[in-house]
């Protein structure tokens, strides 16, 4: 499968300086899942900021 890495990029909502994963969201995924955590996109903007992309946050955030 191709990646479609300039257009994801436009829709991206990552605010973390050099990510060099950004619209390439395979890898990002890949990454993210390895450290317990959970990509940029799981999050609203104000949660994304302060780059706490943990599982635990994601649950906090949800159970809202």
């Amino acid at each position: 499968m191709e990646c479609k890495q300039s257009e994801n990029v436009k829709n991206c909502p990552c605010t973390y300086p050099g990510c060099d994963k950004k619209g390439i969201c395979c890898e990002c995924i890949k990454h993210h899942l390895k450290n317990k955590e959970l990509p940029a996109c799981c999050f609203p903007p104000e949660v994304e900021k302060t780059f706490d992309r943990s599982i635990e946050k994601f649950i906090q955030i949800m159970q809202k």
